[in-house]
């Protein structure tokens, strides 16, 4: 809002204005993504993946070209939240190359997986062949049919 527009022109108003506009710039930022968001969003957008269901499993397939089992990091946060993350780090170049493209992804990278309720957290296994990172999280079984409870009557 501009005061000014109005033919409002005195000091006072002048001062109102900055406040207001001080008010607005502050709400942009703080609305803004913070620096932390964006790195992860790109790290996330950056690593595909593909999730399988079995019957008794589910598996998850992420391309990992170059990398040693150091390099990548399997987690389990929240009790739900499947963490695979890593860094791919640029190779040391040798005196006197130059590189006349760059086209490979470097830098870190991170993909989160909210799991099912019956997801054990407590069975997953994780192996990297060939440059493919293959996480297999067990089902738990499902839950035994609630039988109903007989009561005895007494005759009294």
């Amino acid at each position: 809002m501009d005061v000014r527009i109005q033919g409002l022109d005195a000091p006072l108003f002048s001062t109102l204005q900055h406040i207001i506009d001080a008010a607005d710039d502050a709400e942009k930022s703080f609305n803004a993504p913070t620096l932390t968001y964006v790195r992860d969003a790109k790290a996330m957008a950056s690593t595909p993946a593909d999730v399988k269901e079995y019957p008794n499993s589910y598996v998850f397939v992420v391309d990992m070209p170059g990398l040693k089992s150091g390099d990548i990091k399997v987690q389990v946060e929240d009790d739900n939240v499947l963490l695979i993350s890593g860094e791919r780090k640029r190779e040391e170049e040798k005196e006197g190359a130059k590189y006349v493209r760059m086209e490979r992804r470097v830098g870190k990278f991170m993909r989160k997986f909210v799991l099912p309720e019956n997801a054990n957290v407590d069975a997953i296994s994780a192996v990297c062949q060939d440059g493919v990172l293959t996480v297999t999280v067990q089902k738990l079984p499902p839950p035994e049919p609630k039988k109903p409870k007989t009561i005895e009557v007494k005759i009294g």
